[in-house]
């Protein structure tokens, strides 16, 4: 982490207002300290140093906002989307400061270049001194730079407006935009009177929603969490998601077996999967990973425990439909959430705010067992490829030091041919089931297998794994008659009466 840490006794830290940010710098900002706030267009500067004035009136504190780029009912208006008032929020902008220089021009309209930088530097002095506030929100540092017209001028004034508010124990941030990738290395007058930077990124995908991160460039005398941290605006305001370090989170808890209420498929997992591990099951489509993922799901409810359950692939209708045609009764569990299942579009959500809602599952709401449900509709839902298996990392060491029982689920391309995976993550797994489509008798059959369990032992049979509707998941005796499994097209050539009976269903 950037920056050794202070005595933070000594300190007095100054909360953002947004509970995510205050996280990834270790509780708020330093106060009485200079902040830049820089964005794209349209990232949310606005918002966040509202949230942060909103807090400091919360909190009883006297505030200031000046904007010399934002007009009153422009910041009224952003203020109504959320749901909030400016009651009790002091505003000095850019009109108002054009009519106290010219008094005798009122109805005159100047450009921001035109006014003279000393004396708009006395007025805020004048009007700090007025208010003593101990938030101020500066918006934006564009037009003060315009104003000044020589780099030492700027840097004069921002160092005397620094030294009033410093006087003042104020709390400041600066908003500037950010217009090129080069502005923040082509302006080290703020970089170097700054106690800390935040840059705010919005991103355009080919397809889907927006994308917003945020990241802590410098933060003196603080250990903050480094990288991009996603975040979204929705009504109410910012909400930031800061990145999962799974190092960071630890808990104690019963190491055991988790029966799935199918004796065959535990025996086939000698007792059944374990707590604090996470579980790949695999196989094509059509194969029964959704449903094997809910029969731990209701078996783990009827004991009380809550299970959550992401799917991206199909509807929340769907999986509820399927489960009720197996008999597995899910509905009885879902008014009380002791069962959630969330349906998810991975053209809008980002993996922050994807690991943000796991979180709140597992601390707020004391899920037992996550399920995300496919792998693929993650896939889709991430920057890159390449950053899947970090994510993955990531989520599933969080999620096995919490405790949690954790199912992925991830389709094969193929049927009874070579299965290929999008992307293999079967290490990041402690256990993996496979299931595979072979044929036998005249019609297509399918089985199911362990491929492995770091955490105790497993069976090294091959059994025939079947969904029969009113009667659920249905495990079958070894098949010892199989050839082929490992060369990807498993053929079954045994006595028929080694087949189960009645095996076709949904």
């Amino acid at each position: 982490m950037p920056d050794s840490t202070k005595d933070s006794a000594l300190e007095e830290i100054c909360p953002t207002g947004l509970r995510g940010l205050d996280d990834i710098i270790a509780g708020g900002l330093p106060s009485n300290c200079f902040y830049l706030i820089q964005g794209d267009p349209g990232s949310g500067k606005t918002t966040l140093a509202l949230q942060f004035l909103f807090e400091g009136r919360a909190r009883g504190e006297a505030v200031l906002y000046i904007t010399l780029s934002e007009a009153k009912d422009e910041l009224e208006r952003v203020a109504s989307s959320h749901g909030w008032s400016l009651d009790g929020i002091p505003l000095l902008e850019f009109s108002a400061i054009e009519t106290l220089l010219q008094p005798e021009s009122q109805t005159t309209v100047f450009h921001a270049s035109e006014l003279e930088l000393t004396k708009v530097s006395q007025l805020l002095k004048q009007e700090i001194a007025k208010h003593r506030p101990k938030r101020v929100v500066f918006d934006s540092l564009s037009e003060f730079r315009l104003l000044a017209e020589t780099p030492l001028r700027y840097r004069r004034q921002l160092l005397n407006l620094k030294h009033e508010l410093s006087r003042q124990g104020t709390t400041v941030l600066l908003l500037d935009d950010k217009m090129d990738s080069n502005r923040i290395g082509s302006d080290p007058h703020v970089l170097s009177l700054t106690h800390g930077v935040i840059e705010m990124e919005q991103l355009s995908p080919d397809y889907g929603k927006s994308r917003r991160r945020l990241r802590v460039m410098k933060m003196r005398g603080v250990r903050f969490t480094e990288g991009y941290h996603d975040y979204i605006i929705d009504t109410g305001g910012i909400q930031v998601f800061p990145r999962l370090v799974a190092s960071e989170h630890h808990t104690t808890f019963k190491r055991e077996s988790v029966s799935s209420g199918c004796p065959p498929l535990d025996a086939l997992l000698s007792g059944g999967l374990d707590r604090g591990t996470t579980t790949l099951i695999m196989g094509p489509a059509g194969t029964g990973k959704s449903t094997l993922a809910l029969q731990y799901a209701r078996s783990m409810a009827e004991r009380g425990e809550k299970s959550l359950l992401f799917t991206f692939d199909e509807t929340r209708a769907t999986t509820l439909a399927r489960a009720e045609a197996l008999a597995m009764g899910l509905d009885h569990y879902i008014p009380d959430k002791t069962v959630q299942i969330e349906q998810l579009d991975p053209a809008e959500i980002s993996p922050g705010e994807f690991a943000g809602r796991i979180q709140a599952g597992v601390v707020d709401q004391g899920a037992k067992l996550v399920v995300i449900d496919t792998l693929n509709g993650y896939l889709n839902a991430m920057p890159g490829e390449k950053y899947l298996a970090n994510q993955l990392h990531e989520l599933s060491a969080y999620l096995n030091q919490q405790g949690i029982l954790t199912i992925f689920t991830l389709a094969q391309h193929g049927v009874v041919a070579a299965l290929d995976a999008p992307v293999d993550i079967s290490y990041l797994a402690d256990t993996v089931i496979s299931l595979r489509f072979f044929e036998a008798a005249g019609a297509m059959k399918k089985a199911i297998a362990v491929i492995k369990k770091r955490s105790g032992q497993h069976e090294q049979t091959i059994r025939e794994f079947a969904l029969v509707s009113g009667q659920g998941v249905r495990i079958g005796e070894p098949l010892t008659q199989f050839q082929g499994v490992l060369s990807g097209s498993p053929i079954f050539r045994g006595p028929e009466d080694q087949i189960m009976r009645h095996s076709h269903g949904k």
